[in-house]
């Protein structure tokens, strides 16, 4: 498989499709539109090395295979400082994210060694007074439901849009 030179590689969980459709409205709505290259994601992985690349659909393909989808759970607005987002918690998730992570270990940049706060950005590198105006604006408008993961997604990362390498849905039976 060809690494495309050294663009890292992003790993995300994906949303399901309602989830996804309405934070990416939400992102073109209130993202700064020179910055907004990107649907609504929740990424685990920042960057792993271009040479990992077929390593990494390898193991993705065999995680999705085993794995039902993971269950998650809407907590509603959560702020980044200079940022809005919605904050998503899912131990299960983290759990997985950590299989992935002991697998890559010593390939994993400062970032990725670091249990994230699973979240989706609506913006961000505003203002503050922005931020807290947006987050004001959308207290109440995102309730707290259950959803599940519908799988994980390779990306390449540009230094703008990403570039999907591969999606793996979850298809299997086995439980985190």
């Amino acid at each position: 498989m060809n690494t495309e030179g050294e663009a890292p590689l992003i790993v995300t969980a994906r949303l399901p499709r309602d989830l996804h459709t309405r934070y990416t409205a939400l992102r073109k709505a209130h993202f700064p539109a020179e910055r907004n290259y990107l649907e609504a994601h929740v990424t685990l992985f920042h960057a792993l090395p271009a040479m990992c690349e077929a390593e990494a659909c390898t193991y993705l393909r065999r995680l999705a295979a085993e794995f039902a989808p993971i269950d998650g759970h809407v907590e509603g607005i959560m702020s980044l400082g200079r940022g809005t987002a919605v904050k998503l918690i899912s131990a299960d998730m983290l759990l997985l994210r950590e299989l992935i992570a002991d697998h890559f270990h010593g390939l994993l940049t400062q970032q990725d060694q670091h249990r994230p706060r699973l979240h989706v950005t609506i913006q961000n590198k505003v203002s503050g007074k922005e931020a807290k105006a947006l987050q004001t604006a959308l207290a109440g408008t995102i309730e707290p439901r259950a959803f599940q993961f519908t799988g994980v997604d390779l990306f390449r990362y540009r230094g703008g849009p990403w570039e999907k390498v591969k999606g793996f849905d979850f298809r299997g039976h086995g439980r985190l």
